[in-house]
């Protein structure tokens, strides 16, 4: 399915946003939250996991996931979220699956499904790797994924565990512990 226009309305619609690094990680991450916050106002926060790289050969990441609500349209996101980015040295011109400053990826628009924008919606990283549908199943447990029947802490429940591995590890941030 795919929509010429995403929603924007007065309406707050829920956003999954997906944030990874591997470079300076801790510093970026700690950024990306810190500009999140000032965009979109409060954030909900998963654990931030370290997992390995995948697609190359590199060192581990750093990634969470966020939950902010926005009258923003996907268009008008999009932009916000490339500057975040650039502001952390993302570097485009490296190949697909390579080192990241900052890595910052719209995951669900309200429970939207299809290409919108460009962005496919769910994004197709959310059902198959560790190191997004676990935060997705901390922070929205008893949500159904978009175009599933599933919830995120069934289809957590229902993933192969020995495929990703991925691990909580400890992280502040402005004061509060996310895991």
């Amino acid at each position: 399915m795919t929509h010429s226009s995403s929603p924007s309305s007065a309406s707050p619609v829920p956003v999954a946003l997906s944030l990874g690094s591997n470079i300076n990680r801790y510093q970026h991450i700690t950024h990306a939250l810190d500009a999140l916050s000032d965009a979109f106002g409060a954030l909900v926060c998963s654990p931030v996991y370290e997992s390995e790289s995948v697609g190359f050969d590199g060192s581990n990441f750093l990634n969470s996931v966020v939950l902010i609500t926005t009258t923003l349209g996907l268009d008008d996101i999009g932009p916000i979220l490339k500057q975040i980015e650039d502001d952390n040295g993302r570097d485009r011109n490296g190949p697909k699956f390579g080192p990241r400053t900052l890595d910052i990826d719209v995951l669900t628009y309200g429970d939207l499904v299809g290409e919108h924008h460009g962005i496919e919606l769910p994004r197709r990283e959310t059902g198959r790797n560790a190191f997004v549908l676990k935060p997705m199943a901390d922070i929205l447990p008893d949500t159904r994924m978009p175009g599933s029947d599933l919830t995120y802490a069934q289809l957590w429940a229902n993933y192969p565990k020995e495929k990703q591995k991925l691990w909580a590890v400890p992280f502040e941030w402005r004061g509060r512990v996310l895991s």
